[in-house]
């Protein structure tokens, strides 16, 4: 027997039904969940800096202080990097649509978009080099030429590998947040 309130294979529909009374609009949200290559990497650097952590205390506890602030200095660091892992994708409220990166950032205005479609394309497999055709949920804007921005969303992201489906609500949402906001 399924217990829907200790896993993430709620039905779409029925999560979309009724928004909640606190449902804030104007507040970041991603409209999706994160992916399991996503969360699976966020925690082995998690795991990686607890033993790090642990380092830590043992050189301090055996050598010299500064040594083991350079340990935990590495520690936070690793840290701080998979909190920026679970954190990067895209994000959507009542003023613009995001785009977060590891190191960068981007946000559009509803203003300035024109348009949210998905694509069939060469996508990058897990943000390596390699391409693979897929499908890539783009962003196209006043200001810019639609080469010059990245795909929002692909079918082979940390998020969305071996998940099409999740791919196409994802995509699906954002471009209803789109259609809704979307004054272009």
């Amino acid at each position: 027997m399924p217990l829907p309130f200790l896993t993430a294979d709620r039905s779409f529909d029925a999560a979309s039904e009724s928004p909640l009374p606190y449902d804030d609009r104007d507040r970041w949200r991603r409209p999706y969940r994160p992916g399991p290559w996503r969360v699976g990497g966020a925690a082995l650097g998690l795991l990686l800096s607890s033993f790090v952590l642990f380092g830590a205390v043992l050189i301090a506890l055996t050598d010299s202080v500064s040594a083991a602030g350079l340990v935990l200095a590495l520690a936070l660091t690793v840290i701080a990097s998979a909190l920026r892992v679970l954190r990067m994708g895209v994000w959507v409220s009542a003023r613009g649509l995001r785009q977060v990166g590891f190191l960068v950032t981007r946000t559009a205005p509803w203003q300035r978009v024109i348009a949210v479609r998905t694509a069939q394309q060469p996508v990058r497999w897990l943000g390596l080099p390699r391409t693979v055709q897929g499908q890539a949920l783009t962003l196209v804007r006043k200001d810019r030429a639609v080469e010059d921005t990245p795909p929002l969303l692909t079918t082979h992201s940390l998020d969305f590998l071996d998940r099409p489906a999740a791919f196409d609500r994802a995509a699906d949402t954002v471009e209803a947040w789109a259609a809704e906001y979307g004054r272009g």
